[in-house]
């Protein structure tokens, strides 16, 4: 055979791209979210042979503290937050191997060069912001004057992005001009559940549920987010911020887009945020009225939460014994679109709750006629667990055994946890390797962000316009009676007051 025509039958070997380690700098890399989240789940990653070897993850800290300082730190502090189970020391040992920590004064462009010199070229490294969002900007410009940033670099921002849309547009202009759109990570850890990723599937996999995803059939929607906790050590930057910017305007918001969205046209990032958009650009404006009547602010009092006592908001630690920060909201928003024509959402979220839940509740309409006439008969309702547990469950009515036709309702449940074998990774876990991936279909699009304050910041104003004064509700309790009345004037009640 001549050699030519040997060349050309030769089959062609396909080029496998080879793994290549990067460094994950963590600026706050002493903080309480990278000891009790973003390093638990980077172990996990580890632990499970998610990072590439020779990966680095360096800590950024004020604190003047050798490497051997910060190893003894993060030995002390993470492990409680990983599960018992899950904690092998081995593993342990060797993930940490991968941590350094250097000091910076994070303002001061030129420290930057100590972490210049730590980093190694040519490597793609993912820049965390777990610091205060004022801080951003100073540090994207002092890593770009540094020289650490190119086309492989990629940044993630912390929620909350600014404190209104003045500032998070001050935020994203500023940080745009050393980092492209596609490199910025604007992180939600909801985005990262197992369930609320599941929601995708549940309405755009399966049939029978996309033609009743929709007015008339969906009588009303109800989104919460309760935690049993306080503040604690967030209390100087929480009062500062309140339920409705820690909260409402990112994850519940978010929460919402997804439920109401339209089909994508592909899992594309940009389609799917595409359609998120089209969500928030659909909220109903509230006027001063709308205000008034359809939203309710809130904070806690001492009270009895999970058997203890508990103090009030104003008795916490850095808290201003006069503040007027609201620690639970609770609204009724509609989306002004064809799909959800008069279709009211509850959203309501809080802190020092009776029940640490989050879940979503689509109510479907009742039969336009009955016949079996008096007999009680509940609404059919679609019940998406996101924490603690991650379960969906449809609720239907059936009969009862015996003479009659009494009915009652059961629920036909799937419990996320057990329908497969599979690990199933925690959010920051999630949303961290999507980072390191390149995925950007679960973290927020600059326009979406600023449509998201777009809605958010009127009703702020109109609360300082009304001199809205939170109502108390004591620890423990499902917050002011007033968000119980919001949901009566429709004839509904919270899932749990059923």
């Amino acid at each position: 055979m001549p050699k030519l025509f040997a060349f050309i039958m030769k089959p062609m070997q396909p080029q496998i791209p080879q793994p290549s380690p990067y460094d994950i700098v963590i600026f706050g890399g002493a903080g309480d979210l990278s000891f009790r989240k973003l390093l638990p789940a980077l172990y996990m990653a580890h632990a499970h042979g998610k990072l590439e070897v020779d990966t680095r993850i360096i800590g950024i800290g004020r604190q003047a503290w050798s490497r051997e300082q910060y190893l003894d730190f993060i030995n002390e502090q993470s492990p409680p937050f990983i599960q018992a189970n899950a904690f092998k020391q081995d593993d342990w040992k060797s993930f940490i191997s991968r941590l350094q920590f250097v000091q910076l004064d994070l303002i001061n462009a030129g420290d930057y060069e100590k972490l210049k010199a730590v980093c190694i070229d040519p490597r793609m490294r993912v820049f965390y912001l777990a610091t205060a969002p004022s801080l951003f900007t100073q540090i994207c410009a002092n890593l770009s004057q540094a020289g650490l940033v190119d086309a492989q670099s990629r940044v993630v921002l912390e929620k909350p992005l600014g404190i209104d849309l003045a500032s998070a547009q001050a935020i994203n202009l500023q940080v745009s001009q050393y980092f492209e759109e596609r490199q910025i990570y604007r992180i939600d850890h909801y985005l990262g559940k197992e369930t609320v990723q599941n929601l995708m599937v549940l309405r755009f996999g399966n049939a029978i549920f996309e033609p009743l995803w929709r007015a008339p059939y969906i009588k009303s929607v109800q989104i919460t987010v309760a935690e049993t906790v306080g503040v604690g050590s967030r209390a100087g930057f929480y009062n500062g911020a309140g339920a409705m910017r820690d909260m409402v305007q990112n994850h519940l918001l978010q929460l919402l887009c997804i439920v109401a969205m339209e089909p994508p046209i592909s899992m594309d990032a940009d389609d799917v945020r595409d359609e998120k958009l089209k969500v928030l650009r659909s909220l109903r404006k509230m006027d001063l009225s709308d205000i008034k009547r359809d939203t309710v602010r809130g904070q806690y009092t001492a009270g009895n939460s999970e058997g203890l006592a508990a103090k009030g908001y104003r008795e916490e630690a850095n808290v201003p014994p006069d503040s007027r920060t609201e620690t639970f909201v609770a609204l009724k928003e509609h989306v002004n679109n064809a799909r959800w024509a008069n279709v009211p959402f509850f959203l309501r979220t809080g802190k020092r709750l009776q029940k640490r839940h989050s879940e979503i509740i689509i109510e479907f309409s009742e039969q336009p006629f009955s016949i079996f006439g008096n007999a009680a008969q509940q609404p059919n309702r679609l019940i998406i667990s996101l924490q603690p547990e991650e379960s969906i469950q449809l609720q239907m009515m059936v009969k009862e055994p015996g003479s009659g036709m009494n009915m009652s309702p059961v629920n036909l449940g799937l419990d996320l946890q057990l329908s497969s074998d599979k690990r199933r990774a925690e959010a920051y876990e999630r949303v961290l390797m999507d980072v390191i991936k390149g995925r950007l279909t679960h973290f927020m699009r600059r326009d979406e962000l600023e449509a998201a304050w777009t809605w958010v910041e009127p009703i702020l104003h109109g609360w300082e316009t009304l001199d809205d004064k939170p109502r108390e509700y004591p620890a423990g309790s499902w917050g002011p009676a007033a968000s119980s009345a919001l949901m009566a004037r429709e004839n509904l009640c919270w899932f749990e007051e059923n």
